[in-house]
């Protein structure tokens, strides 16, 4: 086959159509399904998902927790710094950090938190300008801690705020009510997941549906872009995830459809069953795997998931999953989109969601 063209992953988004702020209940966000088999379409709204649902069908989500990443200090000339935490190293007390002003914090710069909360000092910085950064505490406080109290929450670029105002809303709502918060250290979240209430979880379990987790750390790189020419030349984002062994057993024996909660947990999933078919585990891996047309798909059969932005590798993933194994799921999704953008949906992560059955 030959290469596919990351033009064939464009589309025009217009500006209005991206959600700054979530609906006024997580569960009130608007759903498009999609039947692949008799390839209808039908709209409603995320509570109406259970109707979608069967029993003994497996949920499959990322309970990857946002950590307020995004924190304020000052050099010791009084200079602005600010610091966004993106991953532990593994020394301890050691961070891999987007620094600004970058060209200002070269290595033995030191900067401090308000109120002393942190010290940090940069050992080095890569050729990307991501930063090693050693900080020190009163108290040995974790730097986790310290984001929780202090740092905003790591918007993607898409979503503006003038100042602070919205802090309360976007750390309650830019985090799935199941994210497993003591592990915080994802800088985006799993936002298909975003659309789930306690109550809709309850419902979906009382009707026999199964929830299983696996733990993927989103990184920065799922708001990278697509800038080569053909998607075969992209050198895609690398991240950790997690799977437990019950998972494991869940996705090769469930019972019922495999349906993932984003696609997050369909890059950790099919990540792992491409090393190891039979699924074994428990497992920490790191992510390489790039999902595009005409994949082929091991461990879903469903999917819930937002909708996302021109040239992403999120746009490659569900158009594969339209057409496992072929290519026609490109025309397909960007039929659907035209039609999500004539209804007034709202796009990428604090907007709407699609299942696709």
């Amino acid at each position: 086959m030959p290469p596919l063209e990351s033009s064939l992953f464009d589309y025009d988004l217009p500006v209005e159509a991206i959600a700054q702020h979530p609906a006024a209940r997580r569960d009130e966000s608007r759903l498009m399904v999609v039947d692949r088999a008799t390839r209808t379409v039908t709209h409603r709204h995320f509570r109406d998902l259970p109707e979608y649902l069967r029993r003994n069908d497996v949920l499959i989500r990322n309970n990857a927790a946002v950590l307020p990443a995004r924190l304020h200090a000052r050099r010791p000339t009084g200079g602005a710094v600010e610091c966004f935490l993106l991953r532990p190293d593994a020394e301890a007390g050691t961070w891999h950090c987007l620094l600004r002003p970058g060209k200002r914090l070269e290595p033995g710069s030191r900067f401090t938190g308000p109120d002393a909360a942190f010290e940090g000092t940069v050992l080095s910085k890569d050729d990307s300008g991501i930063a090693r950064v050693s900080f020190q505490t009163p108290g040995d406080e974790s730097m986790e801690s310290v984001a929780g109290r202090l740092g905003d929450v790591p918007l993607p670029p898409y979503i503006e705020r003038a100042d602070s105002s919205h802090r309360a809303e976007d750390l309650d709502r830019y985090q799935t009510v199941y994210a497993e918060r003591s592990r915080s250290v994802a800088v985006a979240a799993p936002t298909a997941g975003l659309h789930f209430t306690p109550a809709l979880l309850e419902q979906i379990s009382a009707a026999g549906v199964r929830s299983v987790d696996v733990t993927l750390h989103v990184g920065l790189g799922t708001f990278r872009p697509i800038t080569t020419g053909t998607i075969e030349e992209h050198v895609i984002h690398r991240e950790i995830y997690e799977i437990p062994s019950a998972t494991l057993e869940a996705i090769a024996r469930p019972g019922g459809r495999r349906i993932a909660v984003g696609t997050t947990s369909v890059r950790a999933v099919e990540d792992h069953l491409a090393r190891d078919p039979i699924g074994s585990g428990p497992v920490i891996a790191e992510a390489s795997i790039f999902i595009h047309p005409p994949f082929r798909f091991r461990g879903v059969d469903a999917l819930i998931t937002n909708f996302h932005q021109p040239r992403s590798t999120l746009l490659c993933l569900v158009s594969a999953f339209l057409a496992p194994g072929s290519t026609d799921g490109i025309a397909w999704i960007h039929e659907l989109y035209r039609e999500a953008l004539a209804r007034e949906y709202r796009f990428l992560s604090y907007g709407n969601a699609m299942l696709i059955v």
